[in-house]
């Protein structure tokens, strides 16, 4: 394994997160992100929601016959997990649901695959216990929710407790932690700010790199092999309104969700790949981290 092992992760859900019913950026978003891991030679993972998979199998079958892997990332982009801070409107899946809609999100993913996906992601993170114990019974080997900027535990994957995701126990599922900067100090009771997502769009690639230096450092410190796991979405490489009007309402998403959505974001990422590569990062999918951990 090489000293520095990058799973890039795509959100394949409705635009600008849970505030749009549209999916502009799978549709359009995609085979530009496609373009950009192809001539830089680098694999990814892309968690469909089972909603994106089923309205749009084709861009799943693209990101397939890519070379890439396809996961799964929900039913609706609903929240399955334990949230982490309030979100108006925004109300978790009681426990006992979970199974039913894991299952259900995994059999529109894996019709529109072909095969049974193995790797999954939360919505925003925000996994839990439930989550973990259904995705193991359902099969998965990997699951790329873990917040670290939130927990501040775990530096490098593991297998999750039965009785506590956040505690390494014997769950078959391999449990990897999102990166974060775990040298900023925060003044957020959340710790927010060490989570650096949309900083390779809001600022740059080059901001980014600083902060992965940081984490880099701080794990080897501790003698453990660093793992770099990223979050992105289609929809950010593809310019995105401030404001909609449909249903009975309007949104106007905060800024720093929308900023320079589009060719720069694009850019932004082609520059972070080949600064990863220059360090020697190997990038991975979430599903063939999860059989070369060891």
């Amino acid at each position: 394994m090489s000293d520095i092992t990058v799973v890039l992760g795509f959100d394949m859900e409705t635009d600008i997160g849970s505030w749009s019913p549209y999916y502009e950026g799978v549709q359009r978003g995609t085979p530009k992100i496609l373009d950009v891991l192809d001539r830089a030679g680098a694999t990814a993972t892309f968690f469909f929601t089972g909603e994106a998979a089923r309205l749009h199998p084709t861009v799943v079958g693209s990101v397939a016959k890519a070379g890439h892997e396809v996961g799964t990332h929900s039913l609706f982009h609903e929240t399955v997990g334990d949230p982490l801070f309030e979100i108006p409107g925004v109300k978790p899946l009681l426990p006992e649901e979970v199974p039913f809609r894991l299952r259900v999100a995994t059999e529109w993913v894996a019709e529109a695959l072909g095969e049974q996906p193995v790797s999954w992601r939360c919505p925003r993170l925000w996994g839990s216990t439930a989550v973990c114990n259904v995705l193991d019974a359902l099969g998965y080997v990997a699951d790329a929710s873990y917040p670290l900027y939130f927990y501040g535990e775990q530096l490098t994957p593991y297998h999750p407790s039965r009785s506590d995701w956040s505690q390494p126990g014997d769950l078959r599922l391999l449990e990897i932690p999102n990166f974060c900067d775990m040298t900023v100090e925060c003044t957020d009771e959340y710790h927010r700010e060490r989570d650096q997502w949309p900083l390779f769009r809001t600022a740059s690639a080059a901001a980014l790199m600083e902060h992965i230096d940081n984490f880099s450092g701080y794990v080897r410190e501790r003698g453990l092999p660093v793992v770099l796991c990223f979050y992105f979405h289609p929809w950010e490489f593809e310019p995105m309104p401030t404001r909609l009007h449909y249903g009975e309402g309007a949104v106007e998403p905060d800024y720093f969700l929308v900023e320079n959505c589009g060719d720069y974001a694009l850019q932004q990422l082609g520059l972070l790949v080949r600064s990863l590569q220059a360090q020697g990062a190997e990038f991975t999918t979430a599903k063939a981290l999860a059989a070369a951990w060891q």
